[in-house]
């Protein structure tokens, strides 16, 4: 076995005797990925901080490159390679945090560390050095962000650079990681000596494992333990690791053991709802969810309503992200029919308007407009006079983001104008600052969509100056360059995006069409490689490099990546219609007719399908065909030269030169035409004419 393996059953003694006898001779990185040691990234953290010292030393430049993905989620990590780059949304205190990111930020930031991983492990193969091996121990009780990058890391990276091995209790693991682990081994547990530890001993030692033992007598003991006893360890334990105690330890160990300890409605409220903070500020949705519902077990909405609403309210927020609106929804209403208080009816009125208008399916901007307006009524009527002014600007800004939607783009920006003007004249320079830009940046995308371009360029550039390191304004302003035609310009943006945000897929495939536009073929297909490394399933990348490499000339690849992004989107028209172009280049009459017969059915305006198809049928001798399928292409484009160039042939095919020879003519009225090849079939036709006649 040398390939990325999968060990389950068992104990994890017993898993780990077997992979030191399976591994032999691999000297592997060890990591345990239990979600009660240190939260969402526990194990990766681990690997990190086994390979980092190495990497430093041996290629400093790519640990620099993925700073920010490396820190991102693992903060303590900056102990080995500094801090990571600022932004507005770092910097703002909690209660004024108007930016929060979910589950696909963090999938994002994965997707950089495993690029990191895979660069470190090919610089280690050059060097001659023998591949890394890595065991994840205990995925079967590991937090959705770690599975998921492991996932991640066991597609990307080849075996011989990096071996990826798994070892769980059980194979009932997530699809998207089982799906890229070949190899599986079942192991069963072999017979427990007896254990003669003292049961308070092994309630102690289950609860100094921060509760990952999978010691059977250890769990048991626990569960038949004392609870004033099983109380007081927690506490101890608790006390021996909050002394500084990283993000991770404080999200998972530190809260486990407060929420279980002598005083869960105290310390232990207050260690989850710290634990639930840096979660939500990281964007770890499935763990905001978890501590929310667990902060909301603990917490009496009556004594402390604050918090009681800051779990439900950011626990509602990422079960959108991880596309859970009913439960969402469930969670606002459950806050209107607990609480009297209108901030709290205001909050909920708000984030209920926003799953109407932009996440619900069908989105239902009229219920949105509805739930909004009650928003900003009761933020008027807030008694707090600075409370009331923050609030009504940002319920206005709510309401203008549903009008945008309603296509009344005129009072949108007058509403977000107003409201900057607002604080601007009643707040200092340094109150919050994230929320203005926020307000910024909505305006400067209103002038965007309104046509005024070079206001919303200015617009993009300010913001780009207050917060140099979030990447999305620089995308923004790229696409502004590009309705320009400044394609320079925008590919300057687009690489100073790369160099210092994210890995966004969104932004790879964005550059790869500009650099296209350029003629960069070469720079666009790396961009698209590199899209599809990241994420196979993006079907619109696919189909963008399919096209790429038919131009090339290269049908098989061309073939694959249509047929791959069938099997993602069957129903997708022009990956049918790409296939029946590669048929039709392969000679393949009858082939490429089914493929664009099925685009065509899907897509009936589909005029590059129409084109195509008409040449299938007049390759397969039916001009006819061919005439009625450029004639649709014509009515839905309007003239375009190429297209009546075909026609005329095909008119010419079933011997009707007056009809020929008028496409020709229109043609040749036209800009772009291909004025020597209509000349030319312009005189065959007229001297088949003339011979048909003498």
């Amino acid at each position: 076995m040398t390939g990325h393996l999968l060990v389950h059953g068992g104990r994890r003694a017993d898993r780990q005797r077997f992979l030191a006898h399976a591994l032999d001779g691999a000297d592997p990185v060890v990591v345990g990925c239990h979600r009660r040691l240190r939260g969402p990234y526990t194990g990766v953290d681990d690997l990190l901080r086994a390979v980092l010292p190495d990497a430093s030393a041996r290629h400093p430049e790519l640990v620099e490159a993925h700073r920010g993905e490396l820190l991102y989620g693992i903060p303590e990590l900056a102990e080995l390679i500094g801090p990571p780059p600022p932004t507005l949304a770092d910097e703002a205190p909690f209660d004024q945090r108007t930016r929060f990111y979910g589950a696909q930020m963090v999938r994002c930031m994965s997707q950089g560390v495993v690029t990191f991983l895979v660069a470190h492990a090919r610089a280690r193969a050059r060097a001659g050095l023998p591949a890394l091996c890595v065991v994840f121990e205990d995925v079967h009780e590991a937090e959705p962000t770690a599975v998921e990058f492991i996932a991640l890391l066991a597609r990307r990276c080849p075996p011989a650079l990096a071996r990826v091995v798994v070892s769980a209790a059980h194979a009932d693991l997530d699809a998207e990681l089982t799906d890229v682990l070949p190899e599986a081994v079942a192991y069963r547990a072999g017979a427990l000596a007896p254990d003669r530890r003292a049961p308070e001993e092994l309630v102690r030692a289950y609860v100094r494992s921060d509760c990952t033992s999978d010691d059977p007598a250890e769990l048991a003991a626990y569960r038949d333990a004392d609870p004033a006893v099983v109380r007081r360890l927690h506490d101890e334990r608790a006390d021996e690791l909050e002394p500084g105690a990283g993000q991770g330890t404080v999200i998972g160990a530190l809260a486990l053991h407060r929420e279980r300890g002598g005083d869960p409605g105290g310390a232990g409220r207050e260690a989850l709802d710290r634990a639930f903070r840096a979660c939500v500020e990281t964007g770890f949705s499935a763990a905001v969810v978890d501590l929310g519902e667990r902060g909301r077990a603990v917490t009496d909405p009556d004594a402390h309503p604050k918090q009681y609403l800051r779990f439900a309210q950011h626990a509602a927020s990422a079960l959108v992200a991880l596309g859970r609106h009913d439960e969402s929804l469930a969670l606002y209403l459950d806050l209107r029919a607990r609480f009297l208080d209108p901030k709290v009816h205001m909050i909920a009125s708000y984030s209920i308007a926003m799953l109407h208008t932009r996440f619900f399916e069908p989105r239902d901007h009229e219920a949105a407009i509805g739930w909004q307006n009650n928003a900003h009524a009761l933020a008027s009527q807030l008694p707090d006079p600075a409370e009331r002014r923050t609030y009504e600007v940002f319920q206005a800004n709510g309401l203008a983001l549903v009008e945008m939607h309603r296509g009344n783009l005129d009072r949108a920006l007058r509403l977000v104008e107003d409201g900057m003007a607002r604080l601007d004249e009643e707040l200092g320079d340094g109150d919050w600052v994230l929320h203005r830009s926020q307000l910024l940046y909505n305006r400067t995308r209103l002038l965007a969509a309104l046509g005024r371009v070079d206001e919303a360029r200015e617009g993009f550039t300010r913001l780009i100056e207050l917060d140099p390191h979030y990447t999305d304004y620089l995308s923004e302003r790229a696409k502004l360059h590009r309705r320009g035609g400044d394609f320079e310009a925008a590919l300057a943006d687009y690489d100073r995006a790369v160099r210092l945000g994210p890995p966004f897929p969104e932004l790879y495939y964005n550059r790869g069409t500009a650099r296209l536009e350029v003629g960069d073929v070469d720079g666009a297909l790396a961009d698209f490689d590199h899209v599809l490394e990241m994420e196979p399933d993006d079907v619109d990348t696919r189909l963008s490099r399919a096209e790429l490499v038919l131009a090339a000339g290269d049908l098989d690849a061309a073939d694959a990546d249509a047929e791959a992004g069938l099997r993602l989107r069957p129903g997708e028209p022009r990956l049918r219609a790409l296939r029946g172009t590669v048929a039709l280049e392969r000679d393949r009459v009858d082939e490429a007719l089914a493929h664009l017969d099925a685009a065509l059915a899907a897509d009936p305006r589909f005029p590059g399908a129409l084109v195509n198809r008409a040449v299938a049928h007049f390759r397969g001798g039916r001009p006819d065909a061919a005439v009625d399928d450029l004639t649709r292409a014509l009515e839905i484009v309007g003239d375009d030269p190429d297209v009546l160039l075909n026609r005329g042939i095909a008119h010419a095919a079933r011997h009707d030169p007056e009809a020929a020879v008028r496409d020709f003519d229109r043609a040749l009225a036209l800009p772009d035409a291909d004025v020597a090849e209509l000349h030319r079939q312009r005189e065959l036709c007229l001297a088949e004419a003339r011979s048909s006649t003498s």
